[in-house]
């Protein structure tokens, strides 16, 4: 990454270039610039702003281009799958996991090291096996002499769950027990080990695969885990088009690469101003209707839900909702939460948080149809 320009060779503030699209090093110069003075807004911030507030607009608009500096570098070696991108992206503005389903082949891996180098972020990558210890994910302390004093004393071994985006690849190939050791890093961004805590990096982030096929011989992640991924997203066959493009570029000379846009401290300062997106009252009963409505015999549930679905998602669901809502309306350049963006996220927040029953499971009912029909007759407003 030598091309990369330092934040600090720009004063906060300055101006960049609307059109900055293209592959030259001016336009990534100009993404840097607009990146640090997203910063720069950001921390002057309020805890919550207000619609019309000047650094609100400013900081927005800011955000909004350097989401566009991304989809347009991660174009550049990504054919198609904006969905997913843009998935994955409001998910790491919202601090939140992605679990990611798709066959072989699909760019999966892909998506995740060019997010990583995009975002100037540590990368690790870590291959789940039936073999697979909770040590080699967390790390093991180990006994070491000391050179001066001769003394011998435990060292802690930082495994590679020590890094800033953790893809954790066919997470279902391996036992529950390691599947686990990834709980207290997700949910609390700490490793316990000999009794001392060890602090993750931040920013911190866990993408993990799985394969929908070939299930002989893989452990299927427990509910409690896929409640910690705020998204699980699907990647789908590429259109007629989209392969083409892929076949073409991967079986030429030429190779794309991705330049970097973002460094951890300005993540860290985006996120911040995500949550600083207001949300009026109509939109969190919107997500709260929504999540309630899968609940089996609770007062908001609708009848479809007492036919389908055994258990309905939880509390989590409404956070997510409402915090992907926040960072997608940022993102796309609006000062507030909208109903539109509460439903575009719908399927990947709660197609993994409801569990079907035999009768669904027997008529070919999935979760995206239960998330269908509860779009459908979920109405927008209060009754």
């Amino acid at each position: 990454m030598d091309n990369a320009v330092p934040p600090s060779a720009f004063p906060p503030g300055s101006p960049a270039s609307p059109g900055a699209t293209g592959l030259a090093v001016s336009s990534q110069a100009a993404a840097s610039s607009q990146a640090q003075s997203l910063v720069d807004a950001a921390s002057a911030s309020a805890s919550t702003l207000a619609v019309g507030d000047p650094s609100l607009v400013e900081s927005v608009r800011r955000l909004q281009t350097v989401y566009q500096r991304l989809r347009t570098e991660l174009s550049r070696v990504i054919v198609g799958q904006e969905t997913v991108l843009e998935q994955l992206l409001i998910a790491i503005f919202a601090q939140g996991h992605c679990l990611l389903e798709g066959v072989p082949g699909l760019a999966k891996t892909l998506m995740v090291s060019s997010l990583a180098r995009c975002l100037r972020l540590q990368f690790s990558r870590i291959q789940f096996t039936p073999d697979l210890t909770p040590s080699d994910i967390t790390g093991t302390e180990v006994l070491q002499e000391d050179k001066t004093t001769g003394k011998m004393s435990f060292k802690f071994l930082r495994g590679p769950v020590f890094a800033n985006i953790v893809l954790a690849d066919e997470i279902n190939r391996t036992p529950p027990k390691t599947q686990a050791a990834l709980l207290e890093a997700m949910q609390e961004r700490q490793v316990t080990a000999g009794g001392q805590r060890h602090g993750l990096p931040n920013p911190f982030f866990v993408l993990a695969t799985q394969n929908p096929i070939e299930q002989e011989g893989t452990y299927s992640l427990p509910e409690a885990q896929q409640d910690r991924f705020m998204f699980k997203v699907f990647v789908r066959y590429p259109t007629y088009d989209e392969e083409y493009r892929i076949v073409e570029a991967t079986t030429s000379a030429s190779r794309g690469d991705v330049q970097e846009v973002l460094t951890a401290e300005q993540i860290l300062e985006a996120q911040d101003l995500v949550r600083k997106i207001p949300a009026a009252p109509h939109t969190i009963h919107y997500a709260l209707r929504l999540v309630r409505g899968t609940r089996v015999y609770e007062t908001e549930s609708h009848d479809f839900a007492l036919e389908w679905v055994s258990w309905g998602a939880g509390p989590r669901a409404a956070q997510y909702l409402i915090l992907g809502a926040k960072a997608r309306a940022a993102m796309h350049g609006r000062m507030q939460v909208g109903i539109e963006d509460i439903r575009a996220l719908a399927h990947p927040v709660l197609r993994h948080r409801i569990l079907t029953n035999y009768n669904a499971n027997s008529t070919g009912v999935t979760t995206d149809k239960v998330v269908d029909r509860l779009l459908a007759e979920t109405p927008e407003s209060m009754p």
